[in-house]
């Protein structure tokens, strides 16, 4: 059995720039006002999530480990 990741969109930080939806397009949905939001909260681990988490020019999205909490994305310092 595979990870389960809890993403999230810091939506102060996000800019719209889409490149969650361009990496991950059945992940990731942007609003009206052009903010990003994870179509599901929970997801399992996979690449395309990931690129979007790195491939976010200002490190607006999050993910962590369901159950344990450990990042995933940013990873810690």
């Amino acid at each position: 059995m595979g990870d389960r990741w809890r993403v999230e969109v810091d939506r102060g930080v996000c800019i719209g720039s889409a490149q969650c939806v361009h990496h991950a397009p059945a992940g990731f949905r942007l609003d009206a006002a052009r903010q990003s939001h994870p179509v599901q909260a929970e997801t399992d681990a996979g690449e395309q999530v990931l690129a979007a988490a790195e491939g976010c020019p200002v490190e607006a999205i999050a993910l962590t480990v369901l159950g344990t909490g450990e990042p995933v994305f940013p990873p810690e310092e």
